[in-house]
C-alpha cells in the first residue's frame, strides 16, 4: 500500500501522520524476520501517537462521531498490543497476518471515519 496522492485529506498534520503509518505499513510487509519485530514496536508507536493527536484534534473541534472514532482507535491499539505480545515472545505469523490486513483496514479508515474528520476541521478552519 504505498502512498498515494488520493489519501491525501487536505490537512497537513493528518496528511504526514497518514504517510508515516502507510510507510511503516509497508516496510512490515517486506520485513524478513530479524526486522519485523523492531518495525512492529515502531508502527506500534507511532499509531499509538497518530490516535492520541487525532483524539486531540476531534475534541478541539467537537467532532460529533468523537465516540465511535475513538472506539474504532481503541480496538485497533488492543489488536496491535497482542499482536505485540505475540511478536516479542517470538511468534511472527499471526503478525505477518495482521500487518497484511492493515492496508484493507486503513483505506476503510482514511475513507470514512479519517475524511470526516479533515472535513469537520477544513470547515472549522474556513470558519
Amino acid at each position: 500500500m504505498p502512498w498515494q496522492a488520493e489519501m491525501a485529506l487536505g490537512v497537513a498534520e493528518m496528511d504526514a501522520t497518514h504517510r508515516a503509518f502507510v510507510e511503516l505499513a509497508d516496510a512490515l510487509l517486506v520485513a524478513d524476520d530479524t526486522a519485523f519485530p523492531v518495525l512492529f514496536a515502531q508502527l506500534c508507536e507511532h499509531t499509538r501517537e497518530h490516535f492520541e493527536n487525532e483524539g486531540r484534534l476531534m475534541k478541539a473541534c467537537r467532532f460529533p462521531a468523537i465516540g465511535e472514532h475513538n472506539g474504532e482507535h481503541l480496538r485497533v491499539l488492543g489488536e496491535l498490543a497482542h499482536f505485540g505480545r505475540s511478536v516479542a515472545a517470538g511468534r511472527l505469523k499471526l503478525a505477518r497476518d495482521y500487518a497484511r490486513a492493515l492496508p484493507g483496514w486503513f483505506d476503510t479508515h482514511l475513507a470514512t471515519m479519517d475524511a470526516a474528520l479533515a472535513a469537520r476541521l477544513k470547515a472549522m478552519a474556513d470558519g
